[in-house]
């Protein structure tokens, strides 16, 4: 019996990958994120399975399910929105399978700022402008952020900036980054990315906070702030160049 961590990608079911759809269809119990997984991915489920929407559940209620499913000798799809290695809560139910010594397999998943930046057509490293991408978030209400983890640090890099789970907090961000970025620095706001409502905002850091409460955008979002949203003038890659050897 194994249990199968599986990203579901950033909302649209077609982006799930072979493998974890492959691990979907062959699992008779499916654990999944109903708040966050699109209900397509379900129909990939066998038809007999047992599906269970943790949306409700606490973590303790949640290792209950999957040991209950090892005790019975039965595979499950732990289904997960966006990837895994990412603001997934993965980690504390890992290391509950390890002490359970519960095997357990982790298939990567297409994650939100990937989603985010196609529907920017953007690309989040570009030559000259911006070679470094920090996924974070803020607090909240929720687990605090480590020491030096604030934005006012991480911002002085001014490398760009990914951030999940922090859109409903847009006003105070853009209070936190100014001093780093400057007001005119480009941001983008991209709401359930990949999915038929997908919703793109693109403005900077002194207007991007009215068009969020205009747009009435309070979840399932990703902000990214930096210059190279709005890169033109930067030079071709090395990788493609013509003085590049090749031998």
């Amino acid at each position: 019996m194994t249990v199968f961590f599986i990203g579901a990608g950033p909302g649209a079911a077609d982006l799930i990958t072979v493998r974890g759809r492959d691990r979907l269809a062959a699992a008779p119990v499916c654990l999944y994120a109903g708040s966050l997984v699109p209900p397509e991915l379900l129909a990939y489920c066998p038809p007999d399975a047992r599906l269970v929407d943790t949306a409700n559940l606490n973590l303790d209620e949640i290792v209950a399910d999957l040991l209950a499913a090892h005790r019975a000798g039965l595979d499950v799809a732990r289904l997960h929105s966006g990837d895994p290695s990412v603001f997934s809560a993965v980690a504390e139910q890992m290391r509950r399978l390890d002490a359970l010594e519960i095997p357990y397999e982790v298939v990567p998943g297409v994650p939100a700022f990937a989603a985010a930046a196609a529907a920017l057509r953007r690309e989040l490293t570009v030559p000259g402008v911006g070679q470094t991408v920090i996924l974070t978030r803020t607090a909240a209400r929720a687990t605090p952020m480590p020491a030096g983890e604030d934005l006012a640090t991480l911002g002085r890099s001014r490398a760009t900036l990914v951030l999940h789970l922090a859109v409903q907090r847009i006003e105070e961000l853009v209070e936190e980054l100014v001093p780093n970025y400057g007001a005119d620095c480009p941001v983008a706001v991209v709401a359930r990315a990949s999915r038929e409502d997908e919703l793109v905002l693109r403005g900077t850091l002194a207007d991007i906070a009215g068009q969020v409460r205009s747009a009435g955008i309070v979840r399932t979002a990703v902000v990214v702030v930096g210059s190279v949203l709005t890169a033109a003038a930067f030079p071709d890659s090395h990788l493609y160049s013509t003085d590049r050897c090749r031998a």
